[in-house]
């Protein structure tokens, strides 16, 4: 009992504070009516304005009980539930918007007929081949750009960490262009009279040498996180660094490439949600599902990690292993995305910031309420990028860096110095 008393009057942690009622309430740490537990409930002078106690324990003898506590808590996870809950009506609204948007003039009806398999050739074509790999791709990568953020963000301790502004998209999208310049792992295709796209020819090549870029535009950031330890805001300031490093190199590549080649390259660069095939979308999906249930099966580590890297070491969490796997499957993600969409800025920044106001740092709740939001503004991006200029489609990427861009220097003012 000693002991127990003793871990009580130690600061209670964000992730410690969420299993409060599951042990306290439930009598499973002490008994019912312990006087540990009743130390801890009472408005003692060492305890005046937990945020523990607080949140569970009421001034109001009828919420010190078992029960009552227990009811407090479940309200507390219906709250989160509930945003979850919208996230997904908010992300099917999307969808159903997305493809009714068009330039061919399909009504609702046709469209539905199509989707359930014996519409026409022309509506089955457009619904299918057109639009339909579109919404799959903005919700595939949005989830993944989004899950990144959260967790490079959590890891690094830095809440201005994201693929964009940390160069790891960068440092893919140069590998990626080395391999359809270099290695003719892409293909120009005719997209009209006045444009040129590029088609990949060999995704896996692509994927492997955007990966390599930006797993090395990683480890350079591990290095300084780890060994360095240099501050947030010198950690961003790297970033830029690794950006213009690698665009330098993308630029050269470009330079020693012939005009077909360049044309191709600065397209691809643009990002565009419509030039992924259904071999590509399911890689890609397959590992955004992959991340998403590694993430969640260590979603406690996560949320031990958010006391610091010591406090999770003194809890039996494999920091540094943990910390090199989880950058190792962000730079991944972001690469497979890169390589096959384009630059797509700013998502996995926008995304968690957004919804932490609503669900908290509790990663059981924040990591896939960050992949719901990714998706949700990509494809609400996509019906944007169809619709300003229709029938034309604007770059996907720069719609995405009009919304981050504001949100990344609000930060920055927010925060002062970012130390």
């Amino acid at each position: 009992m000693g002991a127990n008393v003793k871990c009580e009057k130690q600061p209670a942690a964000s992730w410690f504070r969420e299993l409060l009622p599951k042990y306290f309430c439930k009598g499973r740490l002490w008994g019912s009516g312990s006087p540990a537990r009743d130390r801890f409930c009472r408005k003692a002078p060492d305890r005046t304005g937990s945020p523990a106690r607080d949140r569970f324990c009421r001034k109001a003898p009828d919420r010190t009980g078992t029960l009552a506590c227990q009811d407090t808590y479940r309200r507390f996870v219906a709250r989160k539930w509930l945003v979850l809950l919208g996230l997904a009506v908010l992300l099917s609204v999307s969808v159903v918007l997305s493809i009714s948007v068009g330039s061919s003039g399909l009504s609702l009806g046709e469209i539905l007929t199509a989707l359930a398999g014996p519409g026409t050739r022309q509506s089955h074509a457009i619904v299918w081949n057109i639009r339909m790999p579109r919404i799959v791709t903005g919700v595939v990568v949005g989830c993944g750009l989004a899950l990144a953020g959260c967790i490079m963000q959590n890891v690094l301790r830095n809440p201005l960490a994201s693929a964009s502004t940390l160069g790891v998209s960068q440092g893919a999208s140069f590998g990626a262009a080395f391999a359809i310049v270099c290695l003719d792992a892409g293909a120009q295709v005719n997209a009209g009279a006045s444009a040129a796209a590029v088609s990949i020819t060999n995704p896996y090549m692509v994927t492997l040498c955007a990966f390599v870029g930006g797993f090395l535009t990683t480890v350079i950031i591990l290095g300084l996180s780890r060994i360095a330890r240099v501050a947030p805001g010198t950690m961003i300031l790297a970033g830029v660094a690794l950006s213009s490093l690698f665009s330098g190199g993308t630029t050269l590549v470009q330079y020693f490439a012939d005009d077909v080649k360049v044309a191709s390259v600065v397209y691809w660069t643009f990002g565009d949600l419509g030039r992924a095939s259904w071999k590509e979308i399911g890689l890609m999906a397959w590992i955004t599902a992959g991340a998403l249930v590694y993430f969640l099966g260590n979603r406690w580590n996560f949320n031990a990690m958010e006391s610091g890297a010591d406090t999770a070491r003194s809890l039996g969490v494999p920091v540094d292993r943990l910390v090199v796997v989880s950058m190792t499957v962000c730079a991944l993600m972001a690469a497979v995305a890169t390589a096959f969409v384009g630059c797509i800025s700013f998502i996995g920044l926008v995304a968690p910031h957004m919804v932490r106001r609503f669900v908290g740092n509790d990663h059981r709740f924040l990591i896939p309420a960050s992949a719901l939001t990714g998706a949700v503004i990509l494809v609400l991006s996509e019906v944007a990028s169809r619709r300003i200029v229709a029938p034309g489609i604007l770059p996907i990427g720069a719609l995405t860096s009009f919304l981050g861009a504001p949100l990344f220097l609000y930060m920055i003012f927010k925060r002062g110095n970012l130390r």
